[in-house]
């Protein structure tokens, strides 16, 4: 068995659900304090965040992941427990094991071997660990950011272990995210009798129109690196449940995923232009998730590239799709920002996995980024 696989189970057996850590920091803390990184939890409300740091030199290269998994579901549909790692035709099954404990575990027992081999190597590696991607995210990274901020701690590269991959490991870079900007919007009626509309005010008939004109929006065209800005409405709720009552409110939830072509304010703004068009009565609540962001070159990008095409034989398409993940929080302090992780054909479903092989392929990949960097 080898290391990164042991770490890997090791990790799974904790069942760490949102936005529980179940220790699995504390054990990476002390895989790599032995190694020469300070420790240093910066833990906020009920998240546990973990910020380790070898050396002081500039430039800073962090890998950045989560230890929080999302909840298993029904366990008897799991073919095995979801926390007990369970090895089957060459695949490790168990929640987080792609998405993402396979990347911690085989970032982590990469720079165990980079550093082993290479104790004076240039610039500073960091590990930044959270148990709050998979929930709201309101007490992990964006904290943590803050605090580095702060004291003047600029990360230079930043690689996030989440699960990239396509068909085989490495066959895609995720070189930027959507914006995710969400709205509740509540639209205003008169409650009264189906029998009398007359004495009453129907939000979902007044909403309607209103409805398709935000649907049939074309908000931009996306540029070479996104496709174009979508919105999508997740719920709509509306009645008291009788049928012979005409509700008095609407409540409609929507999301846009964004591009670079467009801003937060100026989305909010047309939002309300097209609203007001109407002449109803409501009120929208906005709450925005994470800005867009782009690594489209630089050094991070070309040593990736270089990495994945030493270990592999072939080289990876860059790609921005996908939802969002914690590297939104990075990007707007300046620093270079990819994603490069497991296959993610299984992430958040009934018996994720990671295949065996793709663990070691992925672990020697991110060595190699660490030599095209740092030696």
């Amino acid at each position: 068995m080898t290391d990164t696989l042991a770490l890997l189970q090791d990790l799974i057996r904790r069942p760490s659900v949102t936005p529980e850590d179940a220790g699995c920091q504390e054990l990476l803390a002390g895989r790599l304090a032995s190694l020469g990184f300070a420790i240093e939890h910066l833990d906020f409300a009920d998240t546990k965040n973990l910020w380790l740091r070898r050396g002081q030199a500039k430039p800073l290269f962090t890998f950045l992941g989560h230890t929080d998994v999302v909840p298993p579901g029904p366990l008897v549909t799991w073919n095995s427990p979801p926390f007990e790692p369970t090895i089957k035709d060459g695949k490790l099954y168990g929640r987080g094991a792609a998405d993402m404990k396979g990347g911690i575990a085989a970032f982590v027992t990469a720079v165990e071997r980079f550093v082993a081999k290479h104790p004076g190597h240039q610039g500073s590696i960091a590990v930044m660990m959270t148990s709050d991607e998979e929930g709201i995210a309101t007490h992990g990274v964006v904290k943590v950011v803050d605090v580095l901020e702060k004291r003047g701690e600029k990360i230079a590269w930043c690689l996030v272990g989440e699960p990239s991959s396509d068909q085989r490991i490495g066959d895609v870079v995720r070189v930027g995210r959507r914006g995710s900007l969400c709205a509740c919007l509540t639209v205003f009626g008169i409650q009264g009798h189906v029998a009398y509309p007359e004495l009453a005010e129907n939000p979902i008939h007044t909403f309607a129109p209103a409805l398709k004109a935000l649907t049939d929006e074309i908000w931009d065209h996306g540029n070479a690196f996104f496709p174009p800005t979508c919105l999508q409405v997740s719920n709509i709720n509306g009645g008291t449940g009788a049928e012979n009552i005409i509700p008095g409110k609407l409540e409609v939830q929507f999301n846009l995923r964004f591009c670079t072509e467009l801003d937060a304010e100026t989305i909010q703004q047309r939002t309300h232009a097209i609203l007001d068009r109407f002449g109803f009565n409501y009120n929208l609540a906005w709450r925005l998730s994470g800005q867009p962001f782009l690594t489209a070159s630089g050094e991070l990008l070309a040593a990736t590239h270089a990495a994945i095409k030493t270990v592999t034989g072939y080289g990876p398409k860059d790609d921005t799709g996908g939802g969002t993940s914690d590297g939104r929080f990075i990007a707007p302090t300046g620093a270079q920002v990819i994603e490069l992780g497991p296959l993610n054909e299984s992430i958040h479903k009934i018996n994720e996995h990671i295949g065996l092989d793709d663990l070691e392929t992925l672990s020697a990949i991110y060595e190699q980024i660490l030599v095209n960097l740092l030696v």
